[in-house]
């Protein structure tokens, strides 16, 4: 696509192919706006008929219609990711980040939403058991009870960003998904892919942490009792306690989470980050 400077791609193919046990018809990465259309799943009956209606779902999905969108919106959006940035010569990346960014907000977030970021991590089976691994072993260990009641407020949260962030970047790196312009006229196009890779692998992780600190918490109260938490720990008993200490665990869990990330299938990460079936809608 970056070599013939196209906009967008749909691929037909005769190839049948299978997600598990079911046939899978249509594939969307809005990211990179490339679809594919498997043509035998679409039966032998008008197949014609039925080739060019998944095509123009896919399109439509690609631009982000969502059938309120009037049609000056598409037409907006559709330039939007066919224009080009006018080079300018001496621009540092930072500010040529910033101008394409800010002339492609709109188009930017309907990238990210149409990855689906919140239901990223329950792909990536991997960092599910190496973090659920990791929580339990942690939960029960009195010095991680002892860390958690002295840490502040401030260092849990620094301790929150860092364990997100880690996680984030073992994905990306692990997986090879920041994109390398090969010249100039793919930058923009480029850098829309690597904005949008790092926004929804950050939203998905942070679901993640969330939902391991409400699994964490659950646990502690469920697993911890007063005279046991005073008697290793030598702290007081309270519920502040316990969410200091689901939060560490959480942190750390999710710490530990970035090796089984790390350990993630190249393929499997990038669909889990990029595409999906868009015969579910």
């Amino acid at each position: 696509m970056l070599d013939e400077n196209w906009d967008l791609v749909l691929v037909l193919t005769d190839l049948p192919l299978k997600d598990g046990r079911r046939v899978v018809q249509t594939k969307l990465s809005p990211v990179h706006g490339v679809g594919l259309v498997v043509v035998p799943a679409l039966g032998v009956v008008q197949v014609a008929g039925k080739v060019r209606k998944a095509c123009l779902r896919l399109v439509e999905q690609i631009l982000d219609f969502d059938g309120d969108d009037s049609v000056d919106d598409i037409v907006r959006r559709a330039w939007q990711r066919a224009e080009d940035t006018e080079a300018h010569e001496g621009e540092n990346p930072a500010q040529f980040a910033a101008r394409v960014l800010g002339g492609n907000v709109g188009v930017l977030l309907g990238l990210v939403r149409a990855n689906r970021p919140l239901t990223l991590a329950l792909r990536l089976t991997q960092l599910i058991a190496v973090t659920a691994a990791a929580g339990a072993l942690m939960l029960i260990t009195p010095d991680i009870w002892v860390l958690a009641s002295n840490y502040g407020p401030f260092r849990l949260g620094l301790l929150s960003l860092i364990a997100i962030a880690a996680v984030t970047a073992s994905l990306i790196v692990g997986a090879r998904l920041w994109e390398k312009p090969r010249r100039r006229g793919e930058r923009e196009q480029v850098t829309l892919f690597n904005v949008a890779t790092v926004l929804t692998m950050t939203i998905g992780v942070s679901v993640f942490y969330f939902a391991v600190f409400v699994l964490a918490l659950a646990a502690a109260f469920l697993l911890l009792d007063a005279a046991s938490f005073k008697q290793l720990s030598d702290q007081e008993w309270g519920v502040s306690r316990i969410v200091d200490i689901a939060w560490m665990t959480a942190s750390l869990a999710t710490l530990g989470g970035a090796v089984g990330a790390g350990l993630e299938e190249d393929d499997i990460t990038r669909a889990a980050a990029y595409t999906r079936d868009s015969d579910e809608d």
